[in-house]
């Protein structure tokens, strides 16, 4: 069953540093590959990822992302694990509109690691008003360095191998079964 998640206004959270709050969502195969998704009208290719709404804590805005941006709901993944303080990147000030941009300097993420219970056929990149992403592929867990913009690569890094022990543990336990 595909949703239909809603797309209410959002209400951007930007705090006093800069950075807007921000989940970011890596999801794994039974055959330990990740999902790696394409921006609608642009070549680059990414995680998942959103901001988190006023009032809203990371652990609901990971869940509506999921919903919103990849068609998944909690019933689709398990929750492996996830960074335990938030990464940071800077957006370039050459990709910044001046007129949405006072103060802002770029995102703070926390990141969360999900295995994929559901079936692939589960995945809608159309369960939204204005969708994220037009194709999906799954890849190998490190090749994702090479393929992201520059600028989002350390927190990359960061994430993959703050979750790497985790997806790791948790691929043994399960091969093992």
């Amino acid at each position: 069953m595909q949703h239909k998640a809603k797309n209410n206004k959002r209400v951007g959270l930007l705090y006093g540093d800069g950075y807007r709050p921000n989940v970011g969502i890596i999801i794994f195969n039974d055959e330990g590959k990740l999902l790696w998704a394409r921006r609608v009208k642009h070549d680059g290719w990414q995680f998942p990822q959103g901001g988190v709404e006023r009032g809203e804590t990371v652990q609901e805005a990971v869940f509506r992302e999921l919903e919103e941006e990849v068609g998944l709901c909690s019933c689709h993944v398990q929750l492996v694990g996830r960074t335990r303080n938030w990464l940071h990147y800077d957006v370039p000030s050459s990709m910044l509109r001046s007129e949405h941009s006072r103060g802002f300097k770029g995102q703070k993420q926390h990141w969360f690691l999900f295995h994929l219970l559901g079936k692939e056929s589960d995945l809608c990149l159309e369960g939204c008003d204005r969708p994220e992403f037009d194709d999906w592929k799954w890849v190998d867990y490190w090749m994702p360095l090479d393929n992201i913009v520059i600028f989002k690569r350390d927190v990359y890094k960061l994430a993959l191998k703050h979750l790497e022990p985790l997806y790791k543990s948790y691929r043994n336990r399960t091969l093992a079964n």
